[in-house]
């Protein structure tokens, strides 16, 4: 099955190593103040690295479709889970979106409007569980 995931301990209490179906790996680990080690990416990053990718591929094959010519591109993730709470879910996520290229300011808007209210399948998981996800396009000659 291409989404079996294998994960087994490989450093200290927490530190844990997750294997896909193809061979790619991911290090995840709990923070210190959990008794962690610092050995890898806390699982509910992972979610948001996993909507920046999402979103990522959703948005560049949008705006190649219109033939943009996009040069470099950049994300930045920024989110805050609920307090207090177990499980402690994400409530506000903020994407900034960096584009780079000869590109229309607004084919990128739209492009980012698609990915994150159609198509990136993460974006929707974490809107259904009650995650507020907020954007900004910037556009940027090519470097």
């Amino acid at each position: 099955m291409p989404n079996k995931i294998e994960l087994k301990r490989v450093h200290g209490d927490f530190g844990f190593e997750a294997v896909d179906a193809y061979g790619h790996t991911v290090k995840m680990d709990s923070s210190p103040e959990s008794g962690g080690d610092n050995f890898g990416v806390r699982p509910m990053q992972i979610l948001l690295m996993g909507l920046a990718g999402c979103s990522a591929i959703d948005v560049i094959s949008i705006l190649k479709k219109q033939r943009q010519d996009v040069k470099d591109y950049k994300m930045v993730v920024n989110g805050d889970r609920e307090a207090g709470k177990e499980p402690s879910l994400w409530k506000d996520v903020e994407i900034e979106f960096h584009l780079y290229g000869d590109i229309d300011e607004d084919k990128a808007a739209r492009a980012v409007e698609l990915s994150l209210t159609k198509y990136c399948s993460v974006a929707a998981t974490l809107g259904k569980a009650g995650a507020d996800i907020k954007s900004k396009v910037f556009v940027h000659p090519a470097i």
